[in-house]
């Protein structure tokens, strides 16, 4: 009996063990399958230009040297600033319309609120490309032409940003309002005190797709930007794509200096873009 018993409690641990080990397999299969790419271009940046295309994933001889050529060839650390002073201030300035938005549209009751609301949400199905030629003669009429400005004003405003937080507001109970006007706060004491605290998760959420989003912008400052000193680095690095020739050695060694404080960012952060999403997605 005891033998028996001793078999089954065996059995039983195998298939958990079994299944166990057979999920971790293909995960670990799955997230080196994405990340293939990035090894590749982590790997590609030690390589010489000629070796870049070859098949053989390591570098024969290791060239770290391409890392310091890329500042010596771009104003690198310029074109990084740049790109972290624009997302910063484009990321600080939607959490803030955003959030007001989101209070005016989901705590403060007033006629055709959620009429308006969603027209406003329409506004996300209309492509970046049409807009993108009334937001140009815009910049243009108000000299805003190649400078900060002409780069962050326009996606300041963001219709997703205010419909995450209404969301996320919307699970807020309303009776929190409701004490607080009995004890005289007016709206904007209500929002600034009560509501936005409590929807940190929330504007956490919205600043990390925010900031991921215009750090990488490359459409609109190409257009905008016309000063080398005010260049992104994504408008930077095609100074390594030429008609004499494409440096992919160096492309490779810039984007890795260009993704590390995003995947950074992201590592330290997902506690509360997973939360936020979680949170936001239970009432709408």
């Amino acid at each position: 009996m005891g033998t028996t018993n001793t078999r089954r409690g065996f059995r039983t641990w195998w298939v958990r063990t079994g299944r166990f080990g057979m999920s971790h397999v293909i995960l670990a299969l799955i997230a080196l399958t994405t990340l293939t790419p990035f090894l590749w271009m982590v790997l590609a940046s030690f390589k010489a230009l000629t070796e870049v295309e070859q098949l053989n994933p390591f570098p024969s001889v290791w060239h770290p040297e391409n890392y310091i050529k890329v500042f010596q060839q771009i104003p690198f650390a310029r074109y990084y600033f740049n790109s972290v002073f624009i997302a910063g201030w484009v990321t600080i300035l939607t959490c803030i319309t955003s959030a007001m938005a989101a209070y005016a549209f989901s705590r403060v009751d007033w006629s055709g609120r959620d009429g308006f609301f969603k027209l406003y949400l329409a506004t996300l199905m209309i492509p970046g490309v049409v807009t993108m030629i009334p937001n140009y003669t815009l910049m243009v009429k108000l000299h805003l032409m190649d400078s900060y400005l002409g780069l962050i004003v326009p996606a300041s405003f963001s219709a997703f940003g205010t419909f995450l937080l209404r969301q996320f507001m919307m699970t807020i109970p309303p009776a929190l309002d409701e004490a607080a006007s009995i004890d005289g706060a007016n709206s904007w004491r209500i929002f600034w005190d009560i509501i936005l605290p409590m929807s940190r998760p929330g504007v956490v959420t919205l600043a990390i797709f925010t900031f991921l989003g215009n750090y990488g912008s490359f459409t609109w400052p190409l257009i905008m930007i016309k000063s080398q000193h005010l260049r992104t680095l994504p408008i930077g690095m095609l100074f390594f794509d030429t008609i004499y020739g494409r440096q992919t050695n160096l492309i490779m060694a810039a984007s890795v200096m260009n993704i590390i404080p995003l995947v950074i960012l992201f590592v330290i952060s997902q506690k509360f873009l997973v939360k936020g999403i979680q949170l936001g997605a239970v009432k709408g």
